[in-house]
């Protein structure tokens, strides 16, 4: 943006005076973004007039703060087809007055609130442009039909905070399924005394559920770390070397944190739940909502299917294949030094390293696009894996150093959990292989006419 709109609108957004949204989807142009149709012309003082229609747009009206600030995508009169003729406006709910206070109102309406499966306290909102007269007031960030290319400018820090949304309601809902487990007397675990029922805790499978719930969080946790490492030192190291090459480590593992992330999430949720039993599936536990609250985010920011289309044909192929091929070398690496006492978890890392080479080099070779493509989903799971299982060791690498100032029951536990994550999740790893390799022949297989009709 120029100097005169960031002083009119940065300040009051980070002080949350304002607010901001992003309007990129329209119902005929979703993930395709390039398929949008809002108009936006250009008029003689050089701002621009808008109409058309937005939608699923997060916070796009509200009464919470005296003005919204929207960033708009739209496409001029005489732009290209497709991406490269996108451009981005800002779009304020009121305009500005000369002494930076809200104005006159925006021909700016919110036609609409969805209702939806979760995140209720989140307005999800339809919002149309031009509805009142000649378009909305909108003034041009940047150059006519860089708008895809400035939009990206945020889309790694967007994508990794989708990711932290995935373990953040994990998080939740691990607390809560822990602390009723504990209460919660149900049957008699093995060896206890027979004369009084036990805390659900005590048996085997609910222990499993609280025990893969805990190993994937923290495995999550040590994902977006690394991840959010990277992009600082991608930016501020002062070797540009190392900044290069921590670039490429974000570019990895962003799909990796957005949709490993958000996919876990959704399975650490439906966990919580199953072991509140019958009452998880019921409101007055509140289990329930942090699975429903957590489904959306593997639909945000590019769904996860974009995302491991993005790591397959992007980013793998970074260096001709060498960038990811480096970091499976420094997980091998950490592998190969790890204490002895941890040689099992050390032991399925590289196992997993094999496996995930394997598919990656299977990747660069295919023959067709479709057979990459269909096996996405099955490498950027098996790469999430990996590498939350490779920060696990590191993780328990470290507290076997007895670092000064920890709990030694903090230490201990920091082991056991990259031990089970190592014995119950890393060890699926090798058998993802066969489903990357697959190849797209099975899965179209099946006409679309023998798909039922709506």
């Amino acid at each position: 943006g120029s100097d005169e709109q960031k002083a009119m609108f940065l300040e009051k957004l980070i002080a949350g005076t304002w607010s901001g949204t992003m309007l990129l989807t329209e119902s005929q142009a979703g993930s395709d973004v390039g398929a949008l149709t809002t108009r936006a012309v250009r008029q003689s003082d050089g701002s621009y007039r808008l109409t058309g229609t937005k939608i699923f747009i997060t916070w796009g009206e509200h009464d919470m703060t005296e003005n919204i600030v929207h960033i708009v995508l739209a496409r001029t009169p005489e732009a290209p087809a497709g991406t490269k003729g996108i451009s981005c406006f800002i779009v304020p709910k009121f305009l500005v007055n000369a002494d930076g206070s809200p104005g006159e109102r925006n021909d700016v309406a919110c036609v609409s609130i969805e209702h939806k499966l979760g995140i209720h306290g989140s307005p999800t909102c339809v919002i149309s442009f031009g509805d009142r007269g000649d378009g909305a007031t909108g003034y041009l960030v940047g150059e006519e039909d860089q708008g895809m290319r400035y939009m990206f400018t945020m889309m790694n820090n967007a994508r990794l905070a989708v990711g932290l949304e995935g373990l953040a309601v994990s998080e939740r809902a691990y607390q809560q399924a822990a602390g009723y487990a504990r209460e919660r007397l149900q049957g008699r675990a093995v060896g206890a005394d027979r004369a009084q029922p036990s805390p659900i805790i005590e048996h085997p499978d609910v222990r499993r559920m609280l025990m893969v719930m805990r190993s994937r969080i923290e495995a999550m946790r040590g994902v977006m770390y690394r991840n959010a490492l990277a992009i600082d030192l991608s930016k501020h190291h002062p070797d540009l070397a190392v900044r290069d090459r921590e670039a490429e480590i974000a570019a990895i593992f962003t799909p990796v944190s957005k949709a490993w992330g958000t996919d876990t999430g959704v399975e650490v949720t439906s966990l919580g739940i199953q072991i509140h039993g019958g009452s998880g599936y019921v409101e007055e536990t509140g289990a329930a909502q942090w699975w429903r609250d957590s489904r959306i985010a593997p639909i945000y920011e590019g769904t996860n299917g974009i995302q491991a289309i993005d790591l397959v044909q992007r980013k793998v192929p970074l260096r001709h294949g060498a960038a990811i091929f480096d970091l499976l070398s420094e997980a091998s690496v950490d592998a190969d030094s790890a204490p002895e006492s941890l040689s099992d978890v050390a032991r399925a890392v590289s196992a997993a390293v094999d496996a995930v080479h394997a598919a990656t080099r299977y990747l660069l070779d295919s023959d067709t696009v479709e057979d990459a493509l269909t096996g996405a989903t099955a490498y950027l799971a098996m790469l999430g894996d990996l590498l939350g299982g490779w920060m696990l060791l590191r993780g328990a690498a470290a507290a076997l150093g007895d670092p000064p100032g920890y709990d030694p029951r903090f230490l201990e536990d920091k082991v056991a959990t990259a031990r089970f994550f190592a014995e119950h999740l890393l060890s699926a790893v090798p058998a993802r292989l066969a489903a990357v390799t697959a190849g797209a022949g099975s899965t179209f297989a099946i006409p679309v006419d023998s798909y039922p009709a709506s």
